[in-house]
This record gives C-alpha cells, structure tokens and sequence, in this order.
C-alpha cells in the first residue's frame, strides 16, 4: 500500500458529520456557518467552481433560503436547525437536485423529529462511506422500514461517488 492510499484510509476513517448536540447552540452568522461547513465538508466534496476551492458560499445559502429549501435566518442568524439542513443539502446536492433534496427532507422529518432525522443521515452516511471503501457490505436490510431503506440508498449514492472521486479519479489527474 502506497502512502496515497494510507493518506486516503486515514482520511475516510475520520470522516465525521458533528451530530445534533455538536452543532453550536448559539446561532451563527453566515460567514461563521460557511467557515463551519467548509471545515467538515472540504475534503469530501468537490467545488462546482474550478477556479476557487470554496464549496459553500454565502451566495448558494441564501438561494436555498430564497429558494424554501432552508427557513429564513433570525436575525441574519442561523439555528442549529439551520446548520443541519445546510450540512445534509450540501452533501446531497453532489447527487441530487435541490427539488429532491427538499422532498428527501420534507419525508425525512415528516416521520422523525429534526434531530433524530439528521443524527440517523450523519450515521448512516459514515457507515456508508467506511462500507464503500473497506468493501463491506450492509446487514439486515430485511428490518428497515421503508424510510429507512431509502435513506441507506440516499447515502450509498454519496459514499458511491465519493469513491469513485477519491480512488479512481484521482489516480487519473496525476
């Protein structure tokens, strides 16, 4: 194994989503969520802009906003509910549109209160990703409720990508 590869089992091994009770309770501006974001998100998603390296800015957050995927700021103030919308958007917008990721949400709370919604997709999402990358696969998918086998799916499509970025592209810009 390669220095490469042990860099990137490194960096998969501390892939982590702060869960609900790590999310700052204080209400942040919006240059303090971007910073947040981008510190937890940088290494696993590719910038849509070649130019600059910033995945997350202030200007995609206020057209999520614009756009009722994510309630208006309090105050020119984000919640911490805020912040856990803005984490599972920005992931799963590498995948899906804006539409389906606000559908995925709507169904998400619509069975789980925010906070158990969003700590199930954090720890789904690095199972996922760990699974991907070890090759291990999933057990007792026959006990998930529907909900929850689409959400598996939902994160798998990251984690499958994801991957595919870090492995096989990656040897190829070189």
């Amino acid at each position: 194994m390669n220095s490469n590869e042990l860099n990137l089992d490194e960096e998969i091994k501390k892939f982590h989503l702060p869960r609900w009770n790590e999310i700052p309770e204080i209400d942040l501006y919006i240059d303090q969520v971007v910073s947040l974001l981008q510190n937890y998100l940088s290494n696993y998603i590719k910038s849509d802009n070649e130019k600059d390296n910033n995945i997350i800015t202030k200007t995609m957050i206020n057209n999520y906003v614009k756009h009722g995927v994510v309630k208006a700021p309090v105050n020119k103030k984000y919640s911490k509910e805020h912040i856990a919308y803005l984490f599972v958007i920005f992931i799963l917008k590498q995948i899906y549109s804006i539409d389906e990721i606000s559908k995925l949400i709507k169904l998400a709370i619509k069975t789980s209160p925010v906070d158990i919604a969003y700590n199930r997709f954090c720890s789904e999402l690095e199972k996922a990703i760990k699974m991907t990358f070890t090759g291990e696969s999933y057990i007792n998918n026959d006990k998930l409720s529907k909900e929850q086998y689409l959400l598996r799916n939902v994160v798998q499509s990251f984690a499958n990508k994801l991957f595919v970025q870090k492995t096989f592209l990656k040897i190829t810009e070189k």
